[in-house]
C-alpha cells in the first residue's frame, strides 16, 4: 500500500514514524514534510492546501491511501476531492470538519444535543460581545471563532483583559478567523485530552495524553501550539474514559450523523474534568501536536490498518495495543516563539541526542541544508522519551534536551509536572 501524508509538523513526523513499520505499507510520502521526516519517508515540494497538485500525485504515485495531517486542507475540503476521485484517506470532509472550524457550531452542536460543555455566547461585533462580558464577569474565556493555528483562545482574568482580547480579534489579529467571536463560562478542574478514532458510526477510545498550551512554567503566559505533552494522562481513569465516550464521543457521532455529515478520523476531544464530570472545552479534528507525539511513541499496534478502518467503516473490528511505559514529549521552540521569532539557527548533536535510550526526537520546522539542520518555525523539535513512570520519562527527555546544541532555543523544564506530583505523593 503506496501512503501520503499531508503536513510538516512534529505530527506528521510520528505518523510517518508510526507508519513507516507497517507490514502494510510499500512506498511513503510526506507533502511537504521537513528534515526529520525525510529519514523516514520520501519528502515531496507540495503545499498542503495545493489539491491539484496532490491529486496528480496520488495518481502518477498509485498512492493507495493519503494521511491528512493538518486542520487547514481538512477544513479546506481536501477529503472531499480525494472521496471524488476515489483515494481513500484518512479524516472528515469539510461539512464534518466544522467541529473544529467553527467553535460556534460546535457550541451550538452540544447545546442541540445536550453535550456537557460551559455556557457560551455567540457575537459578530464587539459592543455585543462586551456587553456579554459585562454581565457575567470574569474570569471568561474568550475565542476566535475560526482556525487560529492554537492561538485564537484568551484566558482574560479580569474584564479588561477580555475587553482587549475582543478589540484585537475584531481587529483582524487572527485574520478571517475572528470574524465572530464565541465567549465561554471559565471551567474550574483539569485540562486533558482524549482521543477516538472514528468511523462515522463506531468509535475506539486511544490512549489519553495532557499538554501545555502556555509558553511559561507553571503553565503561564501566552498560549502556544503546545509546548510538551504526556501519556496516560493521570486523570483519565477507565471509569472517566467510559463517561467520555457515553457523554460527547458518541452523542457527537450521533449528532453529526443525524446531519448527514458523518465524522471519521481521529476525534480530539479537549476536556476540562470537573468536579461534575467531563466538559468539553474544545473539538479538533485531527491529531494533537505534541499529544500525537507521546500516543505514537506508546502505540505497540500496526497504526495504518487502524487509519484504513476509519474510512472503510469497520474500525470496530480493530484492537489497539499501548505500552504500559509512559511517554513524555518536550517542544523545543526558537525564542520569541510565540511571537515574533528568528528564522535559519543551525541544531546540532541532534544524532547523538536521538541516541540515548527511549528517545525519539520528532521534528518540526526543521529543513536540511547540507549536512546542517536548521530551524525554519516556531515549534522546532518534540523530544520524545519512554520511562517506567512520567517522572523518569521526564527526566530522560530532559537529559535529551541538554545534549542538543541549538542556543537560539528553549523549551520549559516543567512539563509533566502534575503528573510528577502525583506520583511523589503515592510514592
Amino acid at each position: 500500500m503506496n501512503v501520503l501524508i499531508i503536513g510538516s509538523g512534529g505530527r506528521e513526523h510520528a505518523l510517518a514514524w508510526a507508519i513507516s513499520s507497517s507490514p502494510l505499507l510499500g512506498e511513503l510520502f510526506c507533502a511537504p514534510g521537513n528534515a526529520g521526516i525525510a529519514e523516514v519517508a520520501t519528502c515531496v515540494d507540495m503545499g498542503v492546501n495545493d489539491f491539484d497538485a496532490i491529486i496528480q500525485f496520488c495518481g502518477e504515485k498509485s498512492i493507495d491511501f493519503v494521511v491528512v495531517g493538518p486542520e487547514d486542507p481538512l477544513v479546506n475540503g481536501l477529503v472531499d476531492r480525494l472521496d471524488a476521485e476515489g483515494i481513500k484517506s484518512f479524516g472528515p470532509t469539510a461539512a464534518a470538519a466544522q467541529l473544529e472550524g467553527s467553535k460556534g457550531f460546535t457550541k451550538d452542536l452540544c447545546a442541540d444535543y445536550d453535550i456537557p460543555t460551559a455556557a457560551y455566547g455567540r457575537f459578530a461585533s464587539a459592543d455585543e460581545a462586551k456587553a456579554y462580558v459585562e454581565l457575567h464577569g470574569a474570569p471568561i474565556v474568550i475565542k476566535a471563532d475560526g482556525l487560529a493555528a492554537g492561538k485564537g483562545v484568551i484566558m482574560a482574568e479580569t474584564e479588561a483583559e477580555a475587553e482587549a482580547a475582543i478589540d484585537e480579534i475584531f481587529g483582524g489579529k487572527f485574520g478571517g478567523a475572528g470574524a465572530e467571536i464565541v465567549i465561554e463560562e471559565w471551567l474550574e478542574g483539569e485540562e486533558a485530552s482524549f482521543f477516538a478514532l472514528c468511523d462515522g458510526v463506531n468509535a475506539v477510545p486511544l490512549a489519553s495524553a495532557q499538554d501545555h498550551k502556555r509558553v511559561g512554567e507553571g503553565d503561564t503566559g501566552l498560549n502556544t501550539g503546545g509546548m510538551g505533552a504526556y501519556s496516560p494522562a493521570p486523570v483519565i481513569s477507565i471509569s472517566m474514559t467510559f463517561a467520555v465516550m457515553d457523554r460527547i464521543v458518541k452523542p457527537t457521532l450521533a449528532a453529526m450523523a443525524e446531519k448527514g455529515m458523518p465524522f471519521k478520523g481521529v476525534l480530539f476531544v479537549g476536556l476540562m474534568i470537573t468536579r461534575s464530570g467531563p466538559q468539553l472545552i474544545e473539538f479538533n479534528v485531527r491529531f494533537g501536536d505534541p499529544e500525537c507525539q507521546v500516543l505514537m511513541a506508546r502505540l505497540m499496534s500496526d497504526l495504518l490498518p487502524a487509519l484504513v478502518a476509519c474510512h472503510d467503516g469497520t474500525i470496530d473490528q480493530i484492537d489497539l495495543e499501548w505500552n504500559d511505559d509512559a511517554a513524555l514529549a518536550v517542544v523545543m521552540a526558537a525564542k520569541g516563539y510565540p511571537e515574533a521569532y528568528e528564522k535559519g539557527s543551525e541544531i546540532k548533536n541532534l544524532s547523538e541526542a536521538g541516541a540515548a535510550e527511549g528517545i525519539e526526537i520528532f521534528h518540526a520546522g526543521t529543513k536540511r541544508d547540507g549536512n546542517k539542520i536548521t530551524a525554519i518555525g516556531g515549534r522546532v523539535l518534540a523530544v520524545t522519551a519512554l520511562g517506567r513512570t512520567v517522572s523518569k520519562a521526564q527526566a530522560r527527555a530532559y537529559q535529551a534536551v541538554d545534549a542538543i546544541d541549538w542556543p537560539q532555543g528553549f523549551s520549559r523544564r516543567d512539563i509533566g509536572y502534575r503528573a510528577v506530583a502525583r506520583e511523589k505523593k503515592s510514592a
